[in-house]
């Protein structure tokens, strides 16, 4: 049975409103945690730097912090809760190694959330909340090189569409 589903898109591509929705139509109790969790976590500035371009610096002492971050996910799943998490995967398949290493011996269902450079950048600026530039640089970079067993494209289905195809795709 599937323990977790690591969701991994550009941001503003819609992964934290399909998590919610597959908190809402799966049969059982799955925990949402996203990498906007663990950057709520951190000191402001000092570990992740978002650029007015919208470029996102990661500092060395993320590393350490990430697979902190990475083994409670697997040792709360381990222990028998079902998680969504929320990711992006800045550095494509290099990102996505660490988790793939952690969650070693757990059922993940990997899956990509693509959305159009456009689409994300015109919901971006209807959010506010990102630093604009952020939804376009990241639409395409975080997929390149990655392992997916499935993907959704909230820039032609809805958010319960995509949600009801994964949730279709969990075992």
């Amino acid at each position: 049975m599937t323990q977790i589903i690591v969701l991994n898109g550009g941001s503003s591509s819609g992964k934290t409103s399909i998590a919610r929705e597959l908190q809402a139509i799966l049969p059982e109790v799955w925990l949402t945690f996203g990498v906007d969790t663990l950057g709520e976590a951190l000191p402001p500035d000092r570990v992740i730097v978002f650029e007015p371009d919208g470029t996102v610096v990661v500092r060395p002492e993320y590393r350490a912090l990430e697979a902190a971050w990475i083994s409670g996910i697997a040792a709360m799943a381990r222990a028998g809760a079902r998680i969504v998490v929320d990711e992006v995967f800045l550095g494509g398949a290099r990102s996505q190694k660490p988790w793939q290493d952690g969650l070693a011996g757990l059922e993940v269902l990997w899956v990509g959330v693509r959305c159009d450079p456009g689409v994300a950048a015109a919901r971006e600026r209807a959010r506010g909340d990102r630093v604009t530039g952020m939804a376009a640089s990241q639409a395409v970079a975080v997929h390149e090189g990655v392992t997916y067993d499935l993907e959704v494209d909230t820039g032609h289905a809805d958010v319960r569409e995509c949600a009801a195809r994964i949730a279709a795709a969990v075992r």
